[in-house]
């Protein structure tokens, strides 16, 4: 039951952060068609952050799939 959890969890935290790095990659591109600059500086920096910290829970859970599929403890 413990290792499913673990399963469970990794790929929910990966599939969660690809959800929002592809709503993020939506916005960043949506914000180009905006005609008010500050609309678009607030656009901009928040989809980047908002692909920022997706792009960290992506590389977390493959790494912690990596690391459990090779053998090492996780």
């Amino acid at each position: 039951m413990n290792t499913l959890f673990w399963w469970v969890s990794k790929v929910f935290i990966g599939m969660v952060s690809l959800f929002f790095f592809v709503r993020g990659i939506n916005v960043l591109i949506s914000s180009y068609s905006l005609t008010n600059p500050l609309e678009f500086i607030m656009y901009f920096f928040s989809s980047s952050m908002l692909i920022l910290i997706s792009l960290v829970g992506i590389i977390y859970s493959v790494f912690r799939i990596f690391r459990r599929i090779k053998g090492e403890t996780a």
